[in-house]
């Protein structure tokens, strides 16, 4: 194989060599000649050696373009798209747009998330950029583009511990009673499946099986459209209780036509906007009620809370909240199991022991002695 060759042009000392397939590539490395001649050496070691790797050229903006029209078009939700979309046309191409895909560096990367945090952004917007970064440059090295992924070192924010809000089951008989007639099956529905808020919006009659008493989801709202649920085990089979389908019948005797055979549509049959829940349905009703102002998905926390303090399986309330993983239940709610942990240490003590009180009493019995003769002395 030819060797390659260093050449000058104007200020900038340039490197030549072939690849494995003989294709001529060339580098501008810089003003001094070593530089050149050192690249050179190293790059055709790889090549000899079969490991050399062309990485195309190309700046941010041109790859984040490629990879939202090629990649995430096609390999993630419609939802999740819009928000990649929107992240990476925004505050990415703002910060790297016009930048050599190869010259972002770690530091780069690093610098980006602690502006974003300065600009006020919190730890779970910058968790979500370094995990979006991190997926468009493992798809950089895929395509030839990098080497290494910037995004590998960095740790990610630490996200502040919230703490779920819940109604108990009197603020919940509470809020229904404060709510209107025409969001009174909503919110009860909300309550008692644990259903996120774009899938109530997204319901039909036909996914209500009256004969043996559920509901199954099966999409959801996003931006008025209708979109998958937010994951594969989103779709599931929820139970309905006798309770539950009397209210819902009765609520589909008043509730507007819709063409799109909503159960909960807008007055018109469309779906009904987001924000309506909230201003029309969920906080007059609290209001009504004198309860604290909770979040629309803190009607889901409720029904997950009431299950579990009811004693319910945990991988039973997997399948109905449609968690992907045990762990996410788990950890959101696996605190709330009644009594899991009362009495542990004293259940050890009896079984590695037996008897706890004839240990004790036995052991008071052996030590009594030296504990008078402590006293005898703390005395003179």
């Amino acid at each position: 194989m030819a060797r390659g060759f260093v050449k000058k042009r104007g200020d900038t000392w340039y490197a030549y060599w072939r690849d494995q397939s003989g294709k001529q590539r060339a580098k501008s490395i810089g003003s001094r000649k070593k530089d050149a001649e050192a690249f050179l050496d190293t790059v055709q070691a790889k090549v000899h050696a079969g490991t050399y790797r062309h990485i195309e050229d190309v700046t941010f903006r041109a790859f984040a373009e490629q990879w939202l029209n090629d990649y995430a078009s096609i390999s993630v939700k419609a939802s999740t798209f819009t928000t990649y979309k929107g992240r990476v046309n925004g505050s990415l191409m703002r910060a790297f747009g016009d930048r050599k895909l190869t010259g972002i560096g770690t530091a780069d990367v690093q610098r980006f998330l602690a502006d974003l945090s300065r600009a006020g952004r919190s730890p779970s917007t910058l968790r979500a950029y370094l995990v979006l970064l991190h997926n468009m440059f493992e798809q950089a090295i895929r395509w030839d583009y990098l080497l290494v992924n910037p995004t590998h070192g960095i740790k990610p924010p630490r996200l502040p511990h919230k703490e779920m809000d819940s109604l108990t089951p009197d603020e919940v008989r509470a809020l229904l009673h404060g709510a209107d007639d025409r969001y009174y099956a909503l919110l009860a529905t909300a309550i008692m499946t644990g259903m996120r808020q774009g899938e109530l919006l997204a319901l039909q009659w036909d996914d209500i099986n009256w004969n043996n008493g559920t509901i199954r989801v099966r999409r959801s709202l996003f931006r008025g459209k209708f979109v998958d649920p937010k994951s594969a085990r989103s779709v599931r089979t929820i139970g309905m209780s006798d309770r539950l389908a009397a209210i819902l019948l009765e609520h589909k005797v008043s509730a507007p036509y819709s063409p799109y055979d909503l159960v909960f549509p807008s007055t018109d049959g469309t779906p009904m906007d987001p924000a309506n829940v909230r201003n029309r349905a969920l906080d007059p009703a609290l209001h009504r009620a004198g309860l604290r102002r909770i979040r629309f998905h803190d009607l889901r926390h409720t029904f997950a809370s009431v299950l579990i303090n009811q004693g319910e399986n945990l991988k039973y309330v997997q399948a109905q909240l449609g968690h992907s993983s045990i762990k996410t239940t788990v950890d959101r709610y696996g605190h709330l199991m009644p009594g899991s942990h009362r009495g542990a240490s004293q259940r050890l003590d009896s079984t590695l022991f037996g008897d706890t009180v004839q240990i004790l009493d036995d052991r008071m019995l052996t030590r009594a002695p030296e504990e008078e003769q402590a006293r005898s002395v703390l005395r003179l």
